[in-house]
């Protein structure tokens, strides 16, 4: 299993991002895919997670009316369209996946991609 993750960059409070993990290698049509972040000197936080080819999907708190996951089943790519952005979301994003169950914690899951630091600052 691959995950490449990318789209982070400098925006400003109150920008938009859009962030992209491409995943290959998958032997089940349905898995979860799911994104984490990690400030500066904070442990990795859950952001959001859906199951592919099925209808689970979940956002932390935090995050929830402005962050939107989209999926294109064509490029098997899932997208983190973040809103409405604060300093507080300023991070790396990782993208990581898991045959198993839907969870919050990043123990739960057994691929990760490389990061793609998203920085909100005026």
């Amino acid at each position: 299993v691959q995950l490449q993750a990318s789209g982070g960059g400098l925006v400003q409070p109150g920008g938009s991002l859009r962030l992209s993990c491409a995943a290959s290698g998958f032997t089940s049509r349905s898995y979860i895919l799911a994104w984490f972040r990690q400030a500066p000197g904070k442990e990795r936080d859950f952001v959001a997670a859906l199951r592919w080819n099925g209808i689970s999907i979940l956002y932390a708190t935090s995050v929830k009316g402005r962050f939107t996951l989209q999926e294109d089943k064509v490029k098997n790519t899932l997208y983190l369209q973040m809103n409405s952005l604060k300093p507080d979301d300023t991070a790396i994003y990782y993208c990581a996946a898991t045959n198993d169950m839907m969870s919050q914690i990043s123990t739960a899951y057994e691929y990760w991609g490389q990061g793609t630091l998203v920085t909100v600052s005026s």
